[in-house]
């Protein structure tokens, strides 16, 4: 959020391509092609949440591992290579608000085929369109790389202008004489919710330009311009944007601090007749603990609570429990150090608001599925699987199978 507006970057990443199959899926430099736009997503401070739109299971499962939500499965029939971009963003919009009553204020479009985009870029256009609030929307420009008053069309056989122009015969001008023009690039676009819903329009009347450099234009359309663009990482013009593979992360992780209520359970309490709490748990999430640990990554549960029944679920799964926490942030710090980790190498699973500083502290960072909206904003990974239902066993077979796939 910035200067109090929210701000949703979409990623639409539909799973037909004709020109390159299962382009968006495509490795390129090692890594699924809308990987590179979801990360400039994630990179931005002034992005609140990071959304792919996509009618694919496996464009899904990539996008969520690479720590996009993905809350819908787009229509099929506005996932044609026919579809505008309006309706997509129609959707995605119209389906936040009824779902979840949620309506950004502004949308950022960020389209996988134009994947290098410069650090902090995201934040700059965002903060430079808010300076303007008449402005409907923003697209990424640079110079023309051919002129276009030097362009013809042919009519009855003969050339004619494509566009006028003032000066007597722009086409015999020199370059430096002719008007500046601009040439729209996929790099990135913003747009207000207002002009998407109720102007039905991607653009608007008022149209900010970002200008930005012409070594981030690269848009993938064919195979050989994929080859450039493998050829653009090698030789890396300009900085930018770069994923970070789930393997690496994984393997950095030495240590996970788990919260308790909301994750080891359903955030239900049953209460007997005596006023005996007892919580409902699952047992495939124990055996992932024990998985974890055999893989060598110690684990610690850090609890607000001071209940029974969290000392015996970690007395019964061999793992440390400390309890009636009332700042996790500054308490995960001391964890770490005593476990000779790193809050780098440290991951941590929460599911509420008082998890809010240690998913944010923590070098790596995961919610259930069903965690507050504000703790899924803040986490790297939000889990399919809801607190007490196997989020724990999912996250754990996450870190185990990632770092399977370095060694």
């Amino acid at each position: 959020m910035v200067n109090g507006k929210s701000v949703l970057a979409v990623v639409p990443a539909r799973g037909g391509s004709k020109s390159i199959p299962r382009k968006n899926l495509k490795s390129l430099g090692g890594i699924p092609l809308l990987a590179y736009s979801v990360a400039a997503g994630l990179e931005s401070e002034t992005v609140d949440r990071v959304l792919v739109s996509t009618d694919d299971p496996e464009i899904m499962r990539t996008a969520k591992r690479f720590g996009a939500e993905v809350p819908f499965q787009r229509p099929s029939d506005i996932a044609d290579d026919q579809a505008p971009d309006l309706p997509v963003f129609q959707h995605a919009l119209q389906w936040l608000s009824e779902n979840e009553g949620y309506r950004p204020d502004l949308v950022v479009h960020l389209r996988p085929t134009s994947p290098f985009r410069p650090p902090k870029g995201v934040d700059e256009a965002v903060k430079f369109f808010i300076r303007d609030p008449e402005a409907d929307s923003l697209r990424a420009v640079i110079p023309s790389g051919q002129n276009p008053f030097k362009m013809w069309r042919i009519e009855a056989g003969r050339m004619v202008p494509l566009i006028p122009c003032g000066l007597y015969e722009p086409y015999n001008q020199p370059r430096q004489l002719l008007p500046k023009t601009y040439w729209q690039t996929g790099l990135m676009e913003i747009i207000r919710s207002e002009t998407i819903l109720e102007k039905g329009s991607m653009t608007g009347d008022r149209i900010l330009p970002w200008v930005t450099d012409p070594a981030y234009a690269v848009d993938l359309d064919n195979l050989f311009q994929w080859q450039l663009a493998e050829n653009w990482l090698r030789f890396a013009p300009a900085p930018y944007v770069s994923p970070k593979r789930p393997a690496e992360e994984a393997r950095r992780i030495r240590l996970v601090v788990f919260d308790f209520d909301g994750v080891f359970t359903d955030n239900r309490v049953l209460i007997s007749e005596e006023g005996r709490e007892s919580v409902l748990c699952s047992r495939a999430d124990g055996l992932g603990v024990a998985l974890l640990r055999s893989a060598g990554v110690n684990a610690v549960v850090l609890s607000s609570e001071t209940s029974p029944v969290v000392s015996a679920r970690c007395e019964k799964l061999g793992i440390p429990c400390l309890q009636g926490v009332s700042d996790k942030g500054h308490e995960i710090e001391s964890v770490a150090a005593h476990h000779g980790a790193a809050l780098s190498d440290t991951a941590y699973l929460g599911n509420d608001l008082n998890d809010l500083d240690c998913l944010r502290r923590a070098g790596f960072s995961a919610v259930p599925a069903d965690a507050h909206p504000e703790c899924r904003n803040a986490a790297k990974l939000v889990l399919e699987k809801s607190g007490g239902r196997g989020a724990v066993r999912e996250f754990c077979e996450w870190i185990i199978q990632n770092r399977r796939m370095i060694s």
